[in-house]
């Protein structure tokens, strides 16, 4: 029996509601598919130490939330040449900043 799942706009809003609620900051910085578009979020703190997380396909069908940056740089331009580059091969991806503490728990938490 297939479940029914939340739109790609759906769970991007409940998370950047749920950012805003324990006082962080999160803002859309690409849309992409209203209903299926794979979500890649740019994760910081303070403005720094960029991470980017994306929903992996797993077995049992539950969230998979795994860190695909950093890469060992200091250098900014490699991650958004590496987002661009991302954004070519699937242009329906939704991108995402949120600036706050412990984002994975917060996404974790956003379930599938």
């Amino acid at each position: 029996m297939i479940e029914p799942r939340l739109s790609a706009e759906m769970k991007v809003q409940s998370l950047l509601r749920l950012v805003s609620q324990n006082g962080g900051f999160g803002a859309v910085l690409k849309k992409g598919d209203r209903i299926s578009g794979a979500i890649l979020i740019q994760c910081l703190e303070k403005g720094e130490n960029p991470k980017l997380l994306e929903n992996m396909p797993s077995l049992d069908g539950l969230p998979n939330w795994q860190q695909i940056w950093p890469q060992a740089t200091d250098n900014n331009k490699e991650l958004y040449e590496y987002i661009s580059q991302r954004f070519r091969f699937d242009p329906d991806m939704w991108l995402i900043e949120l600036d706050i503490p412990d984002a994975e728990r917060l996404i974790a938490q956003m379930g599938q």
